[in-house]
């Protein structure tokens, strides 16, 4: 199988967000956007990896619709 850079990409950024998220949410005692970034910075990956095992190119799309509306919220986020 072909090595995705999307999909390193993705994984690498998720864990910045985590580890972003902890520090904001302990250090900083924010919760709200810290949460809000974190549950959208992690889910970026989470469905280009959905996308990988799509059952039709219409799923395929649609997965990575919103992966990229994900990143757009996570944008707005920080």
């Amino acid at each position: 199988m072909q090595e995705s850079i999307l999909k390193n990409k993705s994984y690498a950024f998720a864990i910045l967000i985590v580890e972003t998220y902890k520090v904001i949410s302990s250090e900083k005692k924010e919760f709200t956007l810290s949460r809000q970034l974190f549950k959208s910075g992690t889910s970026i990956g989470a469905n280009i990896r959905e996308a990988e095992f799509a059952q039709s190119n219409k799923d395929y799309i649609s997965k990575m619709s919103i992966a990229l509306k994900e990143t757009n919220e996570t944008g707005y986020s920080i």
